[in-house]
């Protein structure tokens, strides 16, 4: 009988896990600290997207809701694809650690907040109108706000709600430092309003940059109010503020700890893998993975095969697509197609890469 039972826990050992339908506070922050790495550094916070068209692949990629785990990189246009997705889980993977400020500060205002409204406002510190409600399209909340004026007592009460939810509600051990990062990226929200840009804040955080990295030109970015009214091809509205039910969606995940912040180098040697590992480890896939244009800066520092090696260790299939903006285009490209040009030495450059979204 011993016998028995010690082969049926051996068993029981060896089975595969499943995709978490939550994660605790302590699994969270766990899961995030044991994929992350140092801190890195990228030229501006990268707080506001400078993808205008980012919501014309959303039609393509509802086709695989459900399925899978979604990866992405910097700020909130990830919750589109995410509430467009439904994945079983998300990791946002960025190499600076203001991102993760960045995403802890959202994870907090989609919690506290009831609606569409509510999350707007208490993002800008501003009152909510009283015109405002759940039938309210996204381009009746930005015009709504637009007229309501900042309030620093809100901002303050507001900041400080923030830094309750995620230390005394969730218990994350989060540092002085960490709470000061949160505040600083609230504050970006704050001063600009929804007006905010990519432009509007850019002071370097990290280490000193290397010499090899370019400053790409900034004019003529769109505003956090001008992203949220984004349509794609057939004029819809697919954003995560588009509708309560995708809002709904992202309060979700959130509050069920399912967007883990990571902070990672795509071609370094720990985060991608790692995140890879725990995938595998679930039998999970990743469907979609989000890297925006950040090929250009690895081909540019010559650290592009370093991430290609990395994506190889994720688990994919023939359905997992890379979303890629090139030209101020978003396209997607099959990953193991990708990968098979790389193997095969026809991937040797950024304009390889660029060439190849034209075909």
């Amino acid at each position: 009988m011993k016998t028995a039972v010690a082969l049926l826990l051996g068993l029981l050992t060896l089975a595969p896990q499943t995709a978490p339908e939550r994660l605790t506070d302590q699994e969270f922050w766990k899961l995030s600290v044991d994929v992350s790495e140092p801190n890195g550094y990228f030229q501006s916070d990268n707080l506001v997207s400078n993808e205008r068209f980012f919501q014309h692949v959303v039609p393509a990629l509802r086709m695989q809701k459900g399925k899978g785990a979604y990866l992405g990189v910097a700020p909130d246009q990830n919750f589109t694809f995410i509430a467009a997705l439904a994945p079983k889980i998300a990791f946002i993977v960025d190499i600076r650690r203001g991102n993760l400020h960045a995403q802890l500060m959202y994870k907090a205002l989609f919690e506290l907040s009831a609606d569409r409204a509510d999350f707007y406002g208490r993002l800008f510190s501003r009152r909510r109108p009283d015109s405002l409600g759940a039938l309210s399209t996204a381009q009746e909340i930005t015009a709504a706000f637009a007229a309501a004026p900042p309030s620093e007592s809100l901002f303050r009460e507001n900041l400080k709600t923030i830094g309750e939810s995620l230390t005394k509600k969730h218990g994350f051990p989060l540092t002085d430092e960490d709470l000061a990062g949160i505040e600083y990226v609230y504050r970006q929200f704050f001063t600009f309003g929804p007006d905010i840009t990519y432009q509007s804040s850019s002071r370097p955080r990290g280490p000193v940059p290397p010499p090899s990295r370019s400053v790409i030109g900034r004019a003529g970015m769109p505003s956090y109010a001008e992203l949220q009214a984004a349509t794609d091809l057939d004029g819809r509205n697919n954003g995560y503020l588009a509708s309560e039910d995708n809002f709904r969606s992202l309060k979700g995940f959130e509050s069920r700890n399912l967007i883990v912040p990571v902070v990672g180098d795509f071609a370094g040697p720990k985060a991608l893998r790692a995140v890879g590992d725990y995938l595998t480890a679930r039998g999970l896939t990743v469907t979609a993975f989000y890297v925006s244009n950040v090929e250009q800066y690895l081909f540019q520092n010559r650290v592009w095969q370093d991430f290609y090696r990395n994506v190889s260790a994720l688990p994919v299939d023939d359905r997992s697509v890379f979303i890629r903006s090139i030209g101020g285009m978003e396209t997607l490209d099959p990953i193991r197609a990708l990968l098979k040009d790389v193997a095969d030495n026809r991937i040797q450059s950024y304009v390889d890469l660029r060439g190849r979204d034209r075909r």
